[in-house]
């Protein structure tokens, strides 16, 4: 099939979307309330749209595929295609979305305050279950994989508030993300394996051989733990801590078909390897069983709905695993039949806990007659999960059935557990009805409040579609057998409400009798004892033992290794630096080569100065002299780079040297001036530890340019960097160019350390401008005037002349920033360096005038800052993307201005320009941490008001 072009094509852009309203959709909810979510569900709705619009193409066997370059050095690109079995999840997915939008709008009360956070985290887990059934590329799989992952965290942990939805939402991220680490190792096999990364072509032409069987059985790990098979069963039903419509979007539609999906996906062509079917038909069988056993064990209406989840997990997972393409197709059939009725059982269950206040089925009694509506529509919803006519689920069920019959040895017995499990499954959907619509005795009859429209119709739609294609599931034939085919030749009318007298009837007839007398006894004996049975295990006691006996064993390594002394700490790095890679190098025989010993004679002389600063510093016995010094090592370094020729390196290594002695200078005004030097034992074997880790890394920096044997990457840079890079600084080019995704990368390590380390050091808040009226140290008689240099100065220790020379060079070194940073592409400079040249004017301006004159300065966020820096690059990546080309892409702009002449802009500029923000804004954060809290903390100590309290005065 040709891929059609504009609107209904398949593209990254629709995925981009989902993110894009995702990230507005809280500011959204803050203005209009409720009402956003209705606004979002268009969304989905228009996705369902297009996906229907498209729908007989992919029936006919067709495919859309679309792809764009992402990382072409490593052959990474966006590939999505979407066949028959992506059209099914993709109807699934964006349909069931819109609804629980739509429900989510009348579900929580209007002053909900996580409102926005729920609305964005369920809007983008759309987008990345799409882009999951959409991905054709391995590695794109994993990703949005691991982005469900992390958006189901955010679900299942709406209410923040209470512990137990943050352990079940951390309960589901460890073992999902778990499995998903596992998962990627198999993928990465996989495709190295098989020469391509791309899904298509790999089940086109699937690769043989042992190692392809173990990257299956890798790729099952992550499956079955993302789909809650046995043995990670226990974490779906404490996922139920998550609101209601998000476990229904979760368990209808989303996060658990995930894995389901991944068996779909690989079956028609791994289905042959020998261990395929063993391990899926009998997880898939235990899963069943336990999940419906328990399951029938619930008092909590939802619990008893997430167990009987696992149970049709489970059941799908038996399908699947039985490999031959009819229980292929009953498998898909039936995950299409549990979102038609799984969707509105738990649309009932929100009904009835927000109307009643409860959802033990113990405390509700004679809901069905003051609710008949609602209780017609879960009873149809009920009888199509225990596979009753004339519900899509008894159409879907006979379909597996049949397939299992043509199974084999293994089929017989995936049958057998699908018999069993089917009757429970009755005897569990039996007691959903009767726990929460029937009239019990003893109980006072329920008194349920007005349910809105919004909340009644997504399950009515729900349980209509499951009746039209119960009653005609020929017309879910086309994409059945478009999937299925794949896998091989399968029967016709696969899918009918009757099929005359066949052993799957019998089987599905045998399955209603028993499940009925499950029911009864079951009730009987809970009559004779008068109680209800309780389940006798918590779910997830394993995991928690294991998670707590790891915690033990970190806490008693960690106490081991760290010790808190920053020596110890580097003393072992450095020791195992000096035993291991010091002993290979020592038995190696290979020496130093070529080595120039003289070379230029300032060389020397810097040399010298170096050794003799170095020497200097370990004679000194306070600290300042020892910073300084330590400072002045950094700077003599910086001047042999310029005498080798990197005036790049240089500059960044002369700021980069400044802000720390600023940031180390800022520490030690708390510390002790003889901090550094306290007397020690062991300073023996320490002087032993640096000498041999020096020896060893003069020894590396003689040996390894000798040993190259291939040519230097440098050497072909030139051409390409002014060609493709647009700039004659090379090393700036290959910083927001050549190698940007390194840089991007690094930039979001840097802002989470920057971030985690300040936040352990102080949390500062002080942004705003100073207070303009006198203080109370003014009023106290000890006069701090404010500066006529600055914009405020109460230190009670000024300097004049830094003060004047603050006032001139400020705004100046600022102005120089800019011109650094735009230059950076051709000449010395860039983002980087840019950034640490404001940073020194901010230090320069909180050194002279403190914290407030730091304030007066900056009155920003630093993290805000950053943030804006992040997404700066971020969306220069995109728009290389956007452009035609790849991510990061540069593209050179040149154009002839009046007077101005020729000009040249080249558009990863603007990456700098990010890059610029977030330097800005790390040092800031280091300044405010270390610096301007630590004026505070004096402050205090002198009996000084806070800074708050100057900020409240000043408002006055």
């Amino acid at each position: 099939m040709t891929s059609p072009t504009g609107l209904f094509a398949l593209a990254p852009w629709q995925l981009l979307l989902y993110l894009t309203v995702a990230i507005v959709a809280p500011a959204l909810c803050r203005r209009l309330g409720r009402a956003a979510l209705i606004v979002l569900a268009l969304l989905p709705a228009a996705t369902t749209v297009w996906a229907a619009a498209l729908l007989p193409s992919v029936m006919a066997g067709g495919a859309l595929t679309s792809s764009t370059r992402w990382v072409p050095a490593i052959d990474l690109a966006i590939d999505l295609r979407m066949d028959a079995l992506a059209m099914a999840l993709t109807l699934i997915i964006a349909f069931i979305g819109m609804l629980v939008l739509l429900y989510s709008a009348r579900y929580f009360p209007p002053d909900d305050d996580g409102l926005g956070k729920y609305s964005g985290s369920l809007v983008a887990f759309a987008g990345a279950m799409l882009g999951l059934v959409w991905a054709d590329n391995l590695i794109l799989l994993v990703i949005f994989w691991e982005l469900t992952g992390i958006l189901s965290y955010l679900l299942i942990a709406h209410r923040a508030g209470k512990k137990s939805s943050r352990m079940a939402a951390s309960q589901a991220l460890m073992v999902t993300t778990g499995g998903g680490l596992v998962m990627l190792v198999g993928a990465v096999m996989l495709g190295t394996l098989a020469g391509t990364f791309t899904i298509s072509q790999i089940l086109a032409n699937p690769p043989q051989g042992p190692l392809i069987t173990t990257s299956v059985v890798l790729l099952i790990v992550g499956g079955i733990s993302k789909s809650a098979i046995v043995p990670f069963q226990f974490w779906l039903p404490g996922a139920m801590a998550a609101p209601t419509p998000a476990s229904a979007y979760l368990h209808a539609a989303t996060m658990v078909k995930a894995g389901i999906y991944l068996f779909l996906r690989l079956g028609p062509a791994f289905a042959v390897l020998g261990i395929w079917q063993p391990l899926l038909v009998t997880l898939g069988g235990a899963t069943m069983l336990f999940g419906a056993v328990i399951a029938l064990r619930q008092r909590d209406l939802k619990l008893l709905l997430a167990y009987g989840t696992v149970s049709q997990l489970g059941l799908m997972t038996l399908l699947i695993g039985s490999g031959n393409p009819d229980a292929l197709l009953g498998g898909l059939a039936m995950l299409i039949a549990h979102a038609t009725f799984k969707a509105p059982l738990f649309f009932t269950v929100g009904i009835i806990d927000t109307s009643t206040g409860t959802r033990d089925l113990t405390k509700l009694s004679g809901l069905g007659r003051k609710a008949p509506l609602l209780a017609v529509l879960a009873t149809l919803a009920a009888v199509s999960m225990a596979g009753i006519p004339p519900m899509l689920g008894f159409a879907a069920k006979e379909a597996g059935y049949a397939g299992l019959l043509d199974g084999g040895t293994w089929g017989l017995v995936a049958v057998t557990a699908m018999a069993v499990g089917s009757a429970i499954t009755v005897a569990y959907s039996a007691r959903f009805i009767w726990g929460a619509f029937a009239a019990k005795s003893g109980v006072p009859a329920a008194d349920p409040a007005p349910t809105s429209a919004l909340m009644v119709g997504p399950a009515a739609v729900m349980v209509a579609i499951g009746l039209v294609l119960g009653l005609f599931p020929g017309l879910l034939e086309p994409l059945l057998q478009s999937y299925a085919q794949t896998a091989g030749p399968t029967h016709d009318d696969a899918m009918a409400l009757w099929h005359g007298w066949s052993l799957p009837l019998a089987l599905s007839a045998a399955g209603w009798l028993v499940g009925a007398g499950l029911f009864a006894g079951q009730r009987a004996w809970e009559r004779r004892r008068e109680r209800i049975a309780r389940p006798g295990v918590e779910p997830g006691v394993a995991y928690r033992v294991a998670i707590k006996g790891v915690d033990s064993i970190a806490d008693g390594v960690t106490t081991a290794t760290q010790r808190g002394s920053l020596p110890v700490s580097l003393g072992a790095i450095l020791m195992v630096l000096v035993l291991f890679p010091g002993s290979m190098l020592l038995t190696s025989g290979v020496g130093p080569a070529d080595v120039e010993v003289l070379g230029q004679p300032a060389t020397l002389v810097i040399c010298v100065v170096i050794l003799a600063v170095a020497a200097a510093t370990l004679r000194a016995r306070k600290a300042l002299p020892a910073v300084l010094m330590v400072g002045g090592v950094g700077y003599s370094v910086a001047v042999l780079f310029i005498i080798r020729g990197a005036p790049d390196l240089a500059l960044t290594q002369i700021l980069v040297e400044t802000i720390t002695l600023v940031a180390a200078l800022l520490v030690l005004t708390r510390l002790p001036d003889d901090v550094l030097f306290a007397k020690h034992r062991g300073n023996g074997f320490r002087a032993v530890i640096a000498v041999s880790a020096g020896a060893l890394m003069t020894m590396l920096a003689l040996i390894i340019p000798g040993a190259r044997v291939a040519e230097p990457v440098s050497a072909g840079l030139a051409g390409p960097a002014v060609e493709f890079g647009g700039g004659y600084n090379i090393v700036n080019v290959i910083l927001v160019d050549v190698r940007a995704w390194d840089t991007y990368g690094e930039l979001t390590v840097l802002i989470a350390a920057a971030t985690g380390v300040a936040s352990m050091i102080f949390l500062v808040r002080r942004t705003g401008r100073a207070p303009r009226r006198p203080t109370p140290e003014v009023q106290a008689g000890r006069p701090h005037e404010p500066s006529p240099w600055l914009a405020t100065n109460w230190m009670p220790r000024r300097s004049l002349l830094l003060e004047v020379v603050t006032r001139m060079i400020f705004h100046v070194i600022v102005v120089f920033s800019v011109y650094v940073l735009f230059v950076g592409h051709d000449e010395p400079g860039g983002g980087f360096a840019a950034g640490l040249i404001v940073g020194l004017a901010l230090a320069l301006r909180y050194i002279a005038g403190g914290a407030y004159e730091l304030g007066e300065a900056a009155p920003w966020d630093p993290g805000i800052l950053m943030g804006i820096g992040l997404f700066i690059a971020s969306a220069t990546a995109i728009y290389g993307v956007i452009a035609g080309g790849a991510a990061l892409e540069s593209t050179i702009l040149k154009a002839t201005v009046p007077l101005l002449g020729d000009l040249k802009f080249v558009t990863s500029s603007i990456f700098d320009i990010g890059v610029y923000f977030i330097v800005i804004g790390l040092v800031l954060d280091v300044l405010r941490a270390m610096g301007a809290e630590l004026d505070r903390q004096g402050m205090l100590e002198r009996g000084d008001p806070p800074v708050g309290a100057r900020d409240r005065e000043g408002a006055r």
